[in-house]
């Protein structure tokens, strides 16, 4: 029996059908249709896949993006089909030959474990938790060598960059197994010539080079951090910093409960300089998981600061996890509550006295990059408050460095002349 889908590609979406192989990044402008494109992809392989029982996935920054950006597109495509079932729920679609499309979310990303995969899309791979490929999703494709398109529109020199240039210099080398593809409006044709000059007309040309020419080099728009922090790269404060054993390495937290928990590493100096020397994140673990971390790293240990919401009781133990934490031997400071635009500008101030571990760091610096704005899609303009996504764990963490460092006097000598009344040290 045959099925005819309502979706007739236009010549560069019919292009890219064709020519895409295991591992896919495709960069595209705004309004080029890359979620039609997408879905009608998913469809396709989870009716032609030789395999038993198919799974092929469409993975979004949120949930909400997810429901809101791909399940109308989804239903309208699939829903011709005979026999097709849709959990409006799940975000699922259960296809006639025993496949399956499924609407993910990349924000937890150890909700996703367990499951395998054909085939999955990232919408805005840019945006999401770096962890959710790598830990996730990639071994989830292993067993039956499944394949990944990677969908987005630039944001700065983050994964999403760097998964570009791997498929560059993969396909360079002659690598069967790589593709990849740069729309730009300018090229496409697809919005009209008097749009995108009535877009240049009413956008910055950074917004308008990162939207629709596909540039990765335009500032991220609504950034808290990334002109200070491109400063800092282009004043070599971006580096290898060794850790110096005659200081204290004082620990700031943002610890989550269902999500993650990410911890940055600093040393303060005479100068008033402050050397981020290591950042960890992880998430699903509990607060021993962190204790054995701390005691794995031979530093010497100063102030382990964490937000104002640790000493919250939990209900199911009665305990706060200032509790639980004190059992474990982390002896916290506790951050007092703030307005979070207050922690951003004492973050800022703090950036130009830095001093950034360039290896350990690295996952950490890609975070307080792409931290930014909310932006209010019907007004045309940011909203007075961050993003919440995956970076924030990282920029939370680093907010409460920044206060508290504000908040306390700099260690000076070494640490063995330091007295106990004197400091506050940390058990382990």
């Amino acid at each position: 029996m045959q099925v005819k889908i309502p979706y007739k590609p236009r010549a560069l979406q019919a292009e890219m059908h064709q020519s895409v192989k295991r591992w896919n990044v495709l960069v595209m402008h705004r309004r080029f249709g890359k979620t039609v494109w997408a879905v009608n992809h998913l469809i396709k392989h989870a009716l032609t896949c030789d395999l038993p029982r198919p799974r092929v996935a469409f993975v979004a920054p949120t949930f909400t993006q997810a429901k809101r950006i791909a399940w109308d597109y989804v239903k309208y495509y699939a829903g011709v089909i005979p026999g097709v079932t849709f959990n409006e729920t799940e975000l699922r679609v259960d296809f006639p030959n025993g496949s399956r499309l499924m609407l993910l979310s990349a924000e937890n990303p150890d909700s996703l474990r367990g499951i395998y995969l054909d085939l999955c899309v990232f919408d805005e791979f840019g945006m999401q938790n770096p962890r959710v490929w790598g830990e996730v999703v990639r071994p989830a494709l292993s067993d039956r060598e499944g394949a990944a398109v990677f969908l987005g529109t630039p944001a700065g020199h983050n994964h999403f960059f760097d998964l570009l240039q791997t498929a560059k210099d993969e396909t360079e080398n002659g690598s069967d197994q790589w593709y990849w593809k740069i729309a730009k409006a300018s090229e496409t044709g697809l919005v009209k010539d008097t749009e995108l000059e009535a877009a240049q007309a009413q956008m910055t040309p950074e917004q308008y080079e990162q939207e629709y020419e596909c540039s990765f080099t335009a500032a991220i728009i609504g950034a808290y951090y990334g002109k200070l922090l491109s400063d800092a790269d282009d004043d070599g404060r971006i580096a290898r910093v060794p850790y110096d054993p005659a200081y204290p390495v004082h620990t700031a937290w943002d610890l989550g409960i269902n999500d993650s928990t990410a911890i940055w590493f600093a040393q303060i100096f005479r100068s008033g300089a402050i050397n981020v020397i290591d950042y960890y994140e992880s998430s699903g673990v509990g607060l021993d998981h962190y204790a054995e971390i701390l005691r794995q790293k031979d530093y010497h240990w100063g102030d382990h600061l964490a937000p104002h919401d640790i000493e919250v009781r939990e209900l199911g133990s009665g305990k706060s996890r200032l509790e639980t934490a004190f059992s474990l031997g982390i002896r916290f400071r506790v951050i007092p509550k703030m307005k979070v635009a207050d922690g951003i500008n004492a973050a800022r101030m703090m950036i130009p006295k830095c001093h950034f571990d360039k290896d350990k760091c690295t996952q950490g610096i890609e975070m307080l990059r792409q931290y930014r704005q909310e932006w209010d899609e019907k007004r045309k303009s940011f909203r007075d408050h961050p993003r919440h996504d995956y970076t924030s764990h990282a920029a939370d963490a680093f907010r409460y460095l920044a206060v508290g460092m504000e908040n306390r006097q700099a260690v000076v000598r070494p640490p063995q002349q330091i007295a106990v009344n004197e400091y506050n040290p940390f058990s382990l």
